[in-house]
């Protein structure tokens, strides 16, 4: 079949070409500009993802040199408290230890430091062993402690009125 195309048909059909060319053209424009602004989009969205993660990994660093001082921190607080407990423990013993020195005398043998008994019945019983008997004593305001054989006196008047001088 043969068809016959007149000359109006014939420019008809190169306007109708044209008007595709420039359509294809503004739509080959619009998806150049469309992928262009994706491939920005892709480019700042990467940029922003490398730099979130460069962020958690120096947080992740100064989380774990926070972990590290805290650890050291906790380590340091428990020697505190163990050194505290032990200083509480040393105090109690050295509160029950004045206590019972509270009641302590000093035996003094013409004046001079004896022995330290906790007691006076304690220091009574030692004398006794270097032949004193119970009225071997004499009382500290008779005469000077120098000129008395045996003489018991109560350790903090004793360590007052010798200067605190024990030896």
């Amino acid at each position: 079949m043969i068809r016959i195309i007149t000359h109006a048909r014939l420019a008809a059909l190169r306007q109708d070409a044209a008007q595709a060319r420039e359509q294809k053209r503004e739509v080959q424009a619009s998806a150049d500009g469309a992928y262009a602004r994706h491939v920005r989009a892709v480019h700042d969205l990467t940029a922003e993802a490398e730099a979130a993660d460069d962020k958690a990994a120096e947080a992740d660093a100064r989380a774990h040199e926070l972990r590290q001082a805290l650890d050291q921190a906790n380590i340091h607080l428990a020697a505190a408290r163990a050194s505290g407990i032990e200083q509480a423990a040393r105090i109690e013993a050295l509160s029950g230890d004045l206590d019972a020195m509270a009641e302590a005398v000093v035996l003094l043998h013409y004046g001079k430091l004896h022995s330290v008994h906790p007691d006076r019945p304690a220091a009574e019983r030692h004398a006794a062993s270097f032949g004193v008997g119970p009225g071997g004593w004499s009382p500290a305001a008779d005469r000077p402690a120098a000129e008395s054989a045996w003489l018991i006196s109560p350790l903090r008047e004793w360590a007052v009125a010798d200067g605190g001088d024990a030896g």
